[in-house]
């Protein structure tokens, strides 16, 4: 009865995350209905909060997968309750992504969840644990953009969806970027258990620099506009109008001069 019990509780949904769940569901009806007297700040709070959902889903895949390919041990961490301070890194895991949201508007998860690997067996199992973080935010990115790719946008109010054109763009950008093979980054957790033991030791060091180096390289025009070039692809081919995304980090940066056309396009 203990162990049931307890293995209830490991896990219960966090009243943390139902918090900002709350939050993003609350400012997301502020959008809508243009109730916030200040619609930047209420797109700043929407995209904030379900970004962070989104992290915390983001690692509860991660986590699940891993229980499920063998690592009992992942309940008892409290990963299952997507509490984002049940993390291992809350600073690399939440702190930084927003952050870089903020400065950059760059989707980019950062690492938290502890896998006892010893415990899985079978390098398939490992490479999918590493890739189940990004899919889950492929599969955000999706439900984001249904009102464009099924056209339903008819009585969908302008700058929701400027809102959720640009938490799109964040869930694309993180699918893509951490999904690169570069230490630190899932991309490399999926190509790993096919390396061999003497590359993944000489790799090793290098893991707490990934996420650092792939922002500083998005901060190099040339590669920013690339990689950019490459989102806004997707987002079109998922039904989104490129100047929706801009219009929605117009929008969410509210500190910042509005872009005229951004508010025209609002106020029609």
């Amino acid at each position: 009865m203990t162990t049931a019990t307890r293995r209830h509780s490991d896990r219960r949904i966090s009243p943390v995350f139902l918090g900002i769940a709350a939050v993003m569901a609350v400012t997301g009806w502020a959008v809508w209905t243009n109730f916030a007297a200040s619609p930047g700040i209420a797109v700043f709070l929407f995209v904030t909060s379900a970004w962070i959902v989104s992290l915390c889903l983001h690692e509860y895949a991660h986590a699940r997968t891993a229980l499920h390919s063998g690592d009992i041990s992942i309940g008892t961490k409290g990963y299952l309750t997507l509490n984002p301070l049940a993390y291992t890194h809350a600073m690399l895991s939440i702190v930084l992504p927003v952050l870089f949201v903020i400065l950059g508007g760059i989707g980019l998860p950062g690492g938290a969840v502890f896998i006892e690997r010893g415990r899985i067996t079978g390098r398939w199992k490992h490479s999918l644990i590493s890739a189940a973080g990004p899919l889950t935010n492929l599969l955000f990115a999706v439900v984001c953009t249904a009102p464009f790719w099924l056209d339903a946008l008819d009585g969908v109010p302008m700058v929701f969806r400027f809102a959720l054109a640009f938490l799109a763009l964040l869930q694309i950008t993180a699918a893509i970027l951490n999904s690169l093979p570069v230490p630190g980054l899932d991309g490399y957790g999926m190509i790993e258990p096919w390396l061999s033991y003497k590359i993944r030791r000489q790799v090793e060091p290098y893991a707490p620099f990934g996420l650092l180096a792939v922002f500083a390289l998005l901060f190099i025009p040339e590669v920013n506009i690339a990689f950019f070039g490459v989102i806004d692809t997707v987002l079109s081919g998922l039904g989104v109008q490129e100047d929706y995304s801009y219009c929605g980090q117009d929008f969410y940066q509210f500190w910042s001069d509005r872009n005229p056309g951004c508010e025209a396009v609002a106020n029609r």
